[in-house]
């Protein structure tokens, strides 16, 4: 089922949304976007992720459609481009994706991966951010440990919320330091690329745990993410029948039979590997 996930500095958020990399790109396809994330509310994945990056903002108007009048219900979340990660660029780049989400916040405003300014800078915006209410929690996203123990230690730091980073059932380096490190601090992990951009492919294991359950291999690989209680996952959908498959993922329950199968199938790391980006 889906769960409330809390982060130290209060943000609460379920731990399966939307994702929406891809989106917005092309007139064509914006009505289906549309409609699929408006399922994916209504069937309890009341977080939308999405960034400025996206479709040169076109993700973002995409996501004011699909929200609407329900905008008190969801959890909004979007990035700024390195690029933009000053103080004053973060600021601004904050205002145009308001602009273009049709809202006067954002629930949680990460800095998309490291970049040449300073993370003390881009922290030091978002502090101001908050205060004001303009964001209501902040975090970041493609951070390794040593970036997250460095950003941790800057002005700020203690109240970073979310690392949002690649993973899933076969790019599993975060487990060895990353994530044991952010959930021992009540950093929430937000996963992205649960599918692996599509790269995942249903072998014997997920279609043998897949058969136990009389779900789809996808459905398996998505459940076995969201096993941890720390873990939001984010996973992209533009039909509705992926939408709903999403939804019934959330409802699995994998046995330790299931979990160790999938283990001798996508075995974690033996050492620690640099941290995999999309």
């Amino acid at each position: 089922m889906i769960f409330e996930v809390r982060t130290r500095d209060g943000a609460v958020m379920p731990n399966l949304g939307l994702g929406t990399w891809r989106m917005g790109e092309n007139a064509a396809t914006r009505r289906d976007e549309i409609a699929a994330l408006a399922a994916g509310l209504d069937l309890g994945m009341r977080l939308i992720d999405t960034a400025e990056m996206y479709g040169d903002g076109g993700a973002e108007e995409i996501v004011a459609r699909a929200v609407g009048k329900r905008r008190d219900e969801v959890f909004v979340v979007s990035k700024v481009l390195p690029q933009n990660a000053s103080y004053r660029g973060t600021i601004d780049a904050c205002h145009r994706s308001l602009e273009r989400l049709q809202t006067d916040r954002l629930d949680l405003y990460l800095l998309h991966w490291p970049g040449r300014h300073p993370v003390e800078e881009t922290l030091r915006a978002f502090a101001e951010l908050k205060r004001k209410g303009t964001i209501l929690h902040y975090g970041l996203s493609n951070f390794g440990l040593d970036e997250m123990i460095g950003a941790g230690a800057l002005p700020g730091g203690t109240e970073i919320a979310v690392d949002q980073v690649l993973y899933n059932v076969q790019r599993r380096g975060i487990e060895r330091k990353l994530l044991p490190w952010c959930s021992d601090r009540g950093i929430a992990i937000m996963a992205y690329s649960p599918f692996d951009q599509g790269r995942l492919k249903p072998d014997a294991a997920l279609r043998s745990v897949a058969a136990r359950h009389d779900a789809r291999p996808a459905q398996i690989a998505l459940a076995w993410v969201l096993r941890h209680e720390n873990v939001v996952a984010i996973p992209k959908a533009t039909s509705l029948q992926h939408v709903r498959d999403n939804a019934v993922a959330a409802e699995l329950v994998l046995t330790p039979e299931d979990l160790a199968e999938l283990d001798r199938a996508f075995p974690a790391p033996k050492r620690d590997v640099p941290l995999e980006t999309a």
